[in-house]
């Protein structure tokens, strides 16, 4: 007969679980209005935030008064409505400082070189540039340009291009406002030079899903990225993998590009985000 005293231990830890979060009804209304509050473009009336969230005014009020009392808000009283305050401003500097995002991404693409044999790095923009902040080299293959700390820009790189294709219209021509600011590392066919060209490619890099790049970094080598979002569908981050375009037909760049972006999205889901669309 199976052993099912280890089911009964699971089941039994599930249940605890759930009796503590009923018991702490106050702590979990205080993160739920906090998340609220860091999902906004700006401050929310208190009585917004009791609706949003199905909750009595007196509890929100009562929150939000201990809350700025610690500075995780901040009540602006001419407009009569709250924002995230000082204390939260912290706690994100210090999640910055213990670097999560490289924490968590080194793993997953170390699994992927592994899986592919090919090199593959992390990246995340940095003004107009991408900023690589993990590499995972494949053994016995050549180094590349995009080591740690290396920042590149944006338009030029697969990596680049899947963070930009995630973002706003808007946000990517305030980005790119005129022709100086663009640049090119390389003479190649069809280099993106304008914002009319990059428009174009990015609306085909949201079509399929995710980006490429053609010896636009370093002649000869491919890459295929894809987006890493938040919670809000934000771009955090990109995933990439590069590798010499002569020894990878263009046959095999969909299914390559299939394992980068269900990397993507497990890393999108480790970071509490959601997968690609």
């Amino acid at each position: 007969m199976a052993d099912t005293a280890p089911a009964r231990r699971e089941s039994a830890a599930r249940s605890t679980a759930v009796k503590v979060t009923s018991k702490v009804p106050a702590a979990e209304n205080t993160l739920r209005i906090l998340k609220l509050l860091a999902s906004k473009r700006g401050p929310m009336a208190a009585s917004n935030i009791a609706t949003a969230l199905g909750l009595p005014r007196s509890s929100v009020y009562h929150l939000l008064g201990v809350m700025e009392a610690n500075g995780f808000v901040l009540h602006l009283h001419e407009e009569q409505r709250y924002g995230l305050g000082i204390s939260a401003f912290e706690l994100s500097s210090a999640y910055s400082r213990q670097e999560p995002l490289s924490r968590l991404g080194r793993p997953v693409l170390a699994s992927l070189v592994d899986a592919i044999g090919e090199s593959a790095h992390l990246a995340v923009l940095h003004g107009r540039d991408v900023l690589y902040i993990v590499e995972e080299r494949a053994k016995n293959r050549p180094s590349l340009v995009t080591d740690v700390g290396v920042r590149l820009p944006s338009h030029l790189t697969a990596s680049g291009r899947a963070i930009l294709a995630a973002l706003p219209k808007s946000q990517v021509r305030a980005l790119y406002p005129n022709a100086a600011a663009f640049s090119a590392r390389h003479e190649v066919e069809g280099a993106i030079m304008k914002y009319s060209a990059l428009s174009s490619h990015l609306d085909q890099v949201r079509q399929r899903g995710y980006a490429t790049e053609h010896g636009e970094v370093t002649p000869g080598f491919g890459s295929i990225a894809a987006a890493v979002t938040d919670h809000l569908g934000w771009p955090t981050a990109a995933v990439a993998v590069t590798f010499l375009e002569d020894k990878l037909p263009a046959d095999q760049w969909p299914a390559l590009a299939a394992r980068v972006q269900k990397v993507a999205n497990e890393l999108s889901v480790r970071i509490h985000g959601r997968p690609a669309q």
